[in-house]
């Protein structure tokens, strides 16, 4: 099998020891994805409706007409839930990584100021927040290009990671050609590893708000508190690993969503020898302590 093109082993049985800052046990990134303004819809020259991860679960993209309701739901994350979110996190200190679609960015440069002013990461989230798997690798290269253009202009600095979301097969490539210091379009590990010359940072589907928007999901913030401790807890047993959580504006940036949220910030926040940090960081942590071939 040495032509197939996945690696099923990994680290295996003895992953590298991070060595991650002041001893820390446990690295936890948040993630607060901006993609309101960035989403399927005919204003945005698309072809159909958005009618993925919303309050309308099983929702079905409407073919050349807008959706007012999928409309005004991912609204609701750019006016109030983001908001709530920001204070969330600056009220308590605690870094953020922003998946920030550049088109979603453009569109509301209030809030690109208040996660520069938190000295929050923004990484890019891609041009906007449709699926790529049928486009041409040409076609998604030309759209990560304007991605890094527009986010410079509206940030005013290039990103240095990249999670795509919804990918192709070529995504991960196109994007190491773009030249980012990483790409967090896995989720294959709990540890960063290099693919091709690549940092890979993997991120999460699992301990994740989109949940709440899919079948068999949480249908409670309980459920989501009671998921992230676990995960927390387990992986703060064993040592030696990062943890992702994943957030959307429109999601947990509900009030109910949010209460839980809230609870597992605190629950964090009682433990000393976490490092509480952004994606880049870890990424620059790992190419500095483990680089690659070494």
């Amino acid at each position: 099998m040495t032509d197939y093109p996945r690696d099923m082993i990994g680290y295996g049985a003895n992953p590298p020891n991070p060595r991650w800052p002041n001893g820390a046990r446990l690295a936890i990134n948040f993630v607060v994805n901006y993609e309101e303004g960035g989403e399927n819809n005919i204003l945005h020259g698309d072809a159909a409706s958005e009618a993925f991860l919303s309050e309308i679960v099983g929702a079905a993209p409407w073919p050349g007409q807008r959706h007012m309701n999928m409309e005004s739901i991912y609204e609701y994350g750019s006016r109030a839930g983001f908001w709530r979110l920001h204070r969330m996190f600056t009220a308590r200190q605690m870094p953020v990584t922003v998946f920030g679609v550049a088109t979603a960015l453009e569109k509301n440069p209030e809030v690109v100021a208040a996660m520069k002013s938190a000295n929050w990461e923004i990484a890019t989230h891609g041009l906007k927040w449709i699926d790529y798997k049928d486009f041409s690798p040409e076609d998604e290269a030309k759209h990560i290009t304007e991605a890094i253009r527009i986010h410079t202009e509206v940030t005013g600095e290039r990103p240095a990671g990249m999670y795509q979301g919804r990918t192709s097969e070529a995504t991960r490539r196109l994007t190491a050609e773009a030249g980012f210091e990483y790409s967090a379009d896995s989720y294959a590990d709990e540890l960063p590893y290099y693919e091709d010359g690549q940092l890979i940072v993997p991120y999460t589907l699992d301990a994740n708000d989109m949940r709440f928007a899919t079948p068999q999901g949480f249908n409670s913030g309980e459920q989501f508190y009671t998921y992230l401790r676990d995960s927390f807890d387990v992986l703060y047993s064993e040592g030696g690993r990062m943890m992702s959580v994943g957030l959307h504006c429109r999601l947990a940036g509900r009030p109910g969503r949010a209460a839980a949220l809230g609870k597992f910030l605190e629950y964090v926040q009682g433990h000393k020898d976490v490092w509480v940090t952004t994606r880049l960081d870890i990424a620059r942590h790992w190419r500095k302590t483990h680089p690659e071939g070494a």
